[in-house]
């Protein structure tokens, strides 16, 4: 029987057209391709169809809708089961190509820093050392006054600490966990302060505004400098090698008196099997704390007597391996980080 609107033959056409060009796909892409060559509305094929519509006998209008529908319905059902055979071949396999060389699963590691701070932690904990947090939003009192340091000091400027509005500011060091341990808990106190501190450093090669500390207080009947002096040399031996000389510079810090700039001397290994010793590397600062800062936090400073220290995890990593720029360890370079994963040499 022949049809007596050729547009409605025209539609009918298109519909087989387009029917074999869906089995013949073999991929999303080459389905996107049919659906916009023949359902695109402005340049498919069967809405070029329906723009004739115009000239038509107004009489014979409905047939052609009629039929522009069903073959649209009939395509788009048709295009959605060819993308579902597609998909299900896909998760059997059938479509994948063998013959692509194989990929190496990445094998993540931790952070330098993160390194560096598990063994601090672990060397420490070994000495008898537990870990204490504290808020990272501090007050004036426990960041500056209650670490026997002034106001006016240089340090509690503008220019230094980043001052929060409304009051408070976000601490410059970890000491003031010190004072809030020191208030909580009755000695003997042997705790190591972790966390994140804020200046208002230049971001460069050796400084940020904001990086890892971590400080560690002892307090007890009897702490002398002897006690002090022979567990930071303990623990730098332990970090970089039995090998290690520690060397304990006088300098000044508010909280503590006498204070002491520590220093190591190594001994490293080269790979033709010969030694070789560094320079000196200064490590961390430290010292005996001062009586006021335990009369602050409501110790007896005639009863009791400690030392404390501080240091940056950082700093240690840039020594520990060799990097020169600090701003490396925040940048997140794959190629960086891959040289510290767990099965790296």
């Amino acid at each position: 029987m022949t049809d007596v609107n050729p547009l409605v033959a025209e539609l009918r056409s298109l519909e087989a057209e387009a029917l074999a060009e869906l089995e013949r796909a073999d991929d999303a892409l080459a389905l996107d391709g049919v659906r916009i060559r023949y359902l695109g509305r402005k340049e498919g094929r069967i809405s070029l169809v329906l723009r004739k519509l115009g000239q038509m006998d107004p009489a014979l209008r409905p047939a052609v809708g009629a039929e522009a529908n069903r073959v649209k319905e009939a395509l788009q059902s048709a295009l959605e089961g060819r993308t579902a055979a597609l998909e299900a071949g896909a998760g059997t396999g059938s479509t994948t190509d063998l013959t692509l060389p194989g990929r190496r699963q990445w094998v993540g590691g931790r952070h330098p820093v993160t390194r560096v701070m598990d063994e601090i932690f672990r060397i420490f904990g070994d000495l008898g050392f537990t870990r204490a947090r504290g808020p990272e939003a501090e007050t004036e009192w426990y960041n500056f006054e209650a670490l026997n340091t002034p106001l006016d000091h240089p340090a509690a400027d503008e220019q230094d600490t980043l001052y929060l509005q409304g009051g408070g500011l976000l601490r410059s060091h970890t000491s003031p966990v010190q004072v809030r341990t020191l208030q909580a808990f009755e000695p003997p106190i042997r705790i190591l302060a972790p966390g994140w501190v804020y200046r208002r450093d230049t971001y460069d090669a050796t400084h940020t505004p904001a990086f890892l500390q971590v400080e560690g207080l002892v307090v007890d009947e009897g702490i002398s400098f002897v006690d002090f002096k022979a567990t930071l040399a303990e623990f730098a031996r332990r970090l970089w090698g039995p090998g290690t000389t520690v060397r304990f510079r006088p300098s000044f810090f508010p909280f503590t008196e006498p204070s002491a700039e520590v220093d190591v001397k190594r001994v490293i290994t080269l790979p033709d099997g010969s030694t070789h010793e560094t320079d000196w590397l200064e490590i961390m600062g430290a010292g005996m704390v001062d009586p006021n800062v335990l009369d602050a936090a409501g110790v007896d400073p005639e009863r009791y007597t400690g030392f404390a220290f501080g240091m940056g995890p950082g700093r240690i990593a840039m020594l520990k391996y060799g990097v020169t720029d600090l701003r490396t360890f925040f940048e997140n370079d794959i190629r960086f980080l891959r040289q510290f994963s767990e099965d790296s040499p």
